[in-house]
């Protein structure tokens, strides 16, 4: 297992498994255990010295790699020694951020004691970060739970468990619980979700259904944008089962199914098999890629990108253990207005053709 995924510690991205190419590690803790240091477990030994911390989260980090003795991985059993140099690592730097509670309106799908579903707008930052300190999920989940313990601190991730890009839209569960958080956490970790996403992309597929396989990783030429490696270079081990659900001419709507939870694998993976999402100006889905040369069949198109000015990608279902009830839980949404207006637009092109 590698240190990047861990699922829980400090500023961890669980959700975002495919941060690196390179596998450069950061210290964000280090302790030299006292030459008269007695045996005692690496989870008590750093849950006794890490501020807000807890032997849960420090077990779970553990499984993940990211503790490590005199420079080399444990698992939270291990006995430290007197002079064990004992360190937490992770794939980014350390940082500080000061979230800001905003009263920002939040379509709240479910809500218990333990979490929320919440339907997330396209355009919507789920976190701080890059650029984007205000007007996220985050920070209206900070105002909405002011005193909570959860959302107490400088967490800049307080209560996510996963995430989806800004310009897609749909279904995202948030902990208000550290062991919602926790459970959860290690929900999306272990794969045992269930994630359905829904896209309109470019080209008609040849098979009804298949499934995409390729590791994930930052391009090397430019770091905002994900590719695809073949198996055993870089990046991480991803896998997407796709599905027709309707063919519309020139453009596909597909259901996807996620095995694992990369940066932008749907995106990826689709542009991979020669299908980017349309209007993806990251992928090269913002350009007509399949089609005519007609200027009435480009101003159609051009008129389709003005009605979904975002990647056509939605959440759509979503389906957990809850961490307390340990009853299934599964929710499902509407595709938004934009996508359904532009698959209606699609629609009645390809009906005027035929």
């Amino acid at each position: 297992m590698n240190p990047k995924e861990s699922p829980v510690f400090e500023d961890t991205d669980p959700f975002d498994e495919s941060e690196e190419l390179v596998t450069e590690q950061f210290e964000h803790h280090r302790f030299i255990a006292d030459p008269g240091q007695g045996l005692m477990r690496v989870d008590k030994f750093l849950a006794n010295r890490i501020v807000g911390t807890s032997r849960n989260r420090i077990q779970m980090a553990a499984e993940a790699e990211s503790i490590l003795v005199n420079g080399k991985p444990v698992k939270s059993n291990y006995k430290v020694k007197p002079n064990d140099e004992v360190t937490v690592v992770m794939d980014y730097p350390r940082r500080e951020l000061k979230i800001v509670a905003e009263d920002i309106p939040i379509n709240i799908v479910y809500e218990d004691e333990e979490l929320l579903v919440v339907n997330k707008p396209a355009g919507m930052v789920v976190h701080p970060g890059h650029g984007n300190y205000s007007g996220t999920l985050v920070n209206a989940l900070a105002f909405r739970f002011k005193g909570f313990p959860l959302y107490g601190g400088d967490d800049p991730r307080p209560g996510l468990v996963h995430r989806i890009d800004k310009n897609t839209s749909g279904l995202l569960l948030v902990a208000k619980t550290e062991l919602a958080k926790l459970n959860l956490a290690m929900q999306f970790f272990r794969k045992t979700t269930k994630r359905e996403y829904v896209a309109l992309v470019w080209g008609n597929l040849a098979a009804d259904s298949g499934t995409i396989e390729g590791n994930i990783g930052r391009s090397t030429r430019d770091r905002q944008v994900f590719t695809v490696y073949p198996k055993g270079d870089h990046g991480k081990p991803a896998v997407t089962h796709y599905s027709v659900l309707e063919r519309l001419g020139y453009v596909n709507l597909v259901s996807c199914v996620l095995e694992t939870g990369r940066t932008h694998q749907i995106r990826v993976h689709m542009k991979e098999i020669g299908h980017p999402l349309f209007n993806d100006e990251v992928y090269g889905g913002d350009k007509i890629l399949k089609g005519t040369t007609f200027t009435k069949y480009k101003q159609f198109v051009e008129n389709c990108f003005t009605l979904l000015p975002r990647q056509a990608l939605h959440a759509k279902t979503l389906g957990f253990i809850h961490p307390t009830t340990h009853e299934e839980m599964i929710f499902d949404s509407e595709l938004p207005e934009d996508m359904r207006a532009c698959i209606e637009k699609w629609r009645n092109y390809l009906a005027n053709r035929e």
